[in-house]
């Protein structure tokens, strides 16, 4: 953005910043010179993107496929009950230009995926991470290495989150630990389970996402000390913190970004038998017996459901001769992600007409 130089709106917006020790003038306008990319915009995301608009970074990029669900609102505060339905970067957008309009803020509709991850990270001075899944925090960390972006992530987990600063350039000109000198092997599929699955306290990734957003800021300005080669681990539930060091791993090498989903030990995707909601509707209105089963937890079931059978994913495999074996079986979940794991399951088990009920529940809540 060239040498910008605060207008008189600016200086009275930011005045608290200005005469801050150590930050002034100087630090306002190297954050409005400064472009920040924050992939997903749910619970992590809606703290960090309020408060990066808020600080005045000069243009801020997010990126998230999602739209916004009532089971949001519990935590994603970037968003009201007028938002529903709406894709969450277009909500984020009208939001943020409301609470700052000296700011730039470009949207992305998408997943951030290996096709578009150096593309999408080019342009920007800072990568801010609020996802919830180890393939896409491994292709973030390795697209910022190769890309030699910061990485500014975040974790949350029930009552629990974890902060860093990965491949932060240090005053010697080279690059800090990355997430894999952290964890250089990811852990099993489904060992540790997301938010949709295992919960999260409302406030936490308020926590979280603030100081992610710290981060970011010290990072632009130079001001202050990354946590570089440092995570710090937060529990809500004691109201207790600590932080470990971890060093630079010699071993780690990253040459290209591959298959991430296979590293992290995914099933191959395939081709599964899929029903929308107007098949499904039309086969609840012609009167055709179908089994409805539903692969949420309990707790998520008791918050909504549409009456089907409950088996939760983790117990499909022991308690699939429960299911009736000669009419069609629609499965759903929230999002679609366990029910296709669930129908995968099923036909290799031999049952052969089985649907996964595209979107979930979190699309069509008043799915009769």
């Amino acid at each position: 953005m060239g040498n910008p130089q605060l207008s008189d709106a600016e200086t009275l917006r930011y005045a608290r910043h200005v005469i801050l020790p150590q930050f002034g003038e100087a630090g306002q306008l190297k954050l409005k010179a400064a472009s920040v990319l924050v992939i997903g915009a749910g619970g992590l995301g809606s703290p960090l993107l309020l408060y990066l608009a808020a600080a005045g970074v000069g243009t801020i990029g997010i990126v998230d496929p999602d739209r916004v669900t009532i089971s949001n609102l519990q935590r994603q505060v970037l968003y009201g009950e007028k938002d529903l339905g709406k894709l969450k970067v277009e909500a984020a957008k009208a939001r943020l230009n409301d609470l700052n309009p000296h700011v730039q803020i470009h949207t992305y509709p998408t997943y951030f995926t290996t096709s578009n991850a150096l593309e999408l990270i080019a342009s920007y001075d800072a990568i801010a991470d609020g996802t919830d899944n180890f393939p896409t925090r491994y292709l973030v960390n390795d697209a910022c290495v190769l890309g030699g972006k910061p990485y500014v992530y975040g974790s949350i987990f029930r009552f629990e989150g974890q902060v860093s600063v990965f491949n932060a350039l240090g005053t010697d000109g080279q690059r800090g630990p990355n997430y894999r000198d952290l964890y250089p092997i990811p852990p099993l599929p489904d060992q540790v389970p997301n938010c949709a699955t295992g919960g999260v306290l409302g406030v936490l990734p308020g926590i979280i996402g603030a100081l992610q957003a710290n981060e970011v800021l010290k990072i632009l300005t130079g001001v202050g000390e990354l946590l570089a080669g440092r995570l710090l681990l937060f529990d809500a539930a004691y109201l207790s913190q600590r932080t470990i060091q971890f060093p630079a791993q010699a071993a780690t090498s990253i040459t290209e970004l591959i298959d991430y989903e296979a590293f992290c030990g995914m099933p191959v995707q395939e081709e599964l038998p899929t029903m929308d909601l107007a098949t499904f509707r039309a086969l609840q209105q012609q009167q055709i017996a179908y089994t409805l089963l539903d692969v949420r937890e309990p707790q998520e079931y008791a918050i909504n459901n549409w009456g089907g059978i409950l088996i939760p994913l983790g117990q499909l495999a022991e308690r699939w001769r429960e299911l009736p074996a000669h009419q069609p079986i629609i499965v759903h979940c929230q999002s679609g992600i366990r029910s296709a794991q669930a129908v995968s399951l099923l036909l290799k088990q031999g049952l052969s007409e089985v649907y996964n009920l595209a979107g979930g529940i979190a699309d069509f809540p008043q799915a009769d």
